[in-house]
């Protein structure tokens, strides 16, 4: 196994980032259907049979692109929390869905990619995907549960029906090791699922170009919407 402070090792390194870069002004100007290894080589400087040897396939290209996508995004989130104090929970749910918003703007191409229509014939691998691609989620939860903690949630603790439900929230806990009830995991996959259709709603144009002054007004609204949703309780 080589190491990674080895020449060879960092040109392998460097040449994977520019194809993940070459990879993403790709998607931006021709689609993610239309990605073309073929083509991200040649903008590289390279033969299409070498690319093969850093990618093998057009797909494992846009599973790089997803992973680093998701990767981008978690990035963004866990820097945005980290000028929020932990204590303060309706801070950082709108921290949250502020840096989700911003990214997803200034990257629509990539965020299409992760949150758009599926590619044709691509199906993500889980093993590579799942880890990045639950960062935002986990970040959310972890918001929730330590409300939920602290007494700042006003909902109750009584199990949901139908029991089948019951069942799925309970593995989600016992996965995640978390104490809140199924009242608060059920809202808050509601306020997951919302967050992202508020942003997917922005980010791909369903508004219109003259319905609303500034979206980021709508959006904000859609914040304290999603926290009251949660039974969040303000201090």
């Amino acid at each position: 196994m080589e190491s990674a402070s080895t020449p060879r090792s960092r040109a392998r390194e460097q040449t994977m980032r520019d194809i993940v870069r070459i990879g993403r002004q790709h998607l931006a100007s021709d689609g993610a259907a239309a990605l073309s290894l073929r083509a991200v080589a040649r903008d590289l400087g390279l033969v299409s049979s070498a690319v093969y040897r850093y990618v093998a396939s057009r797909d494992d290209l846009l599973t790089l692109l997803v992973v680093d996508g998701y990767d981008e995004l978690g990035d963004a989130v866990d820097q945005a929390l980290a000028g929020v104090e932990r204590e303060d929970h309706v801070g950082r749910m709108a921290a949250i869905g502020r840096a989700v918003r911003a990214w997803g703007l200034a990257e629509p191409a990539t965020y299409a990619l992760l949150f758009g229509s599926p590619v044709p014939g691509y199906e993500a691998p889980a093993e590579q995907t799942t880890g990045p691609g639950t960062r935002v989620v986990v970040r959310l939860v972890e918001v929730w549960e330590d409300a939920w903690q602290a007494g700042r949630i006003g909902l109750d603790d009584s199990p949901l029906a139908p029991r089948r439900l019951t069942r799925d929230l309970a593995r989600i806990r016992r996965e995640m090791g978390l104490s809140a009830p199924d009242a608060l995991l059920a809202r808050g996959l509601f306020a997951w699922a919302a967050l992202f259709g508020c942003v997917t709603w922005e980010v791909f144009g369903q508004y219109g170009t003259a319905t609303l002054t500034d979206p980021a007004d709508l959006f904000e609204q859609h914040l304290d919407a999603l926290v009251e949703a949660v039974g969040l309780a303000r201090a």
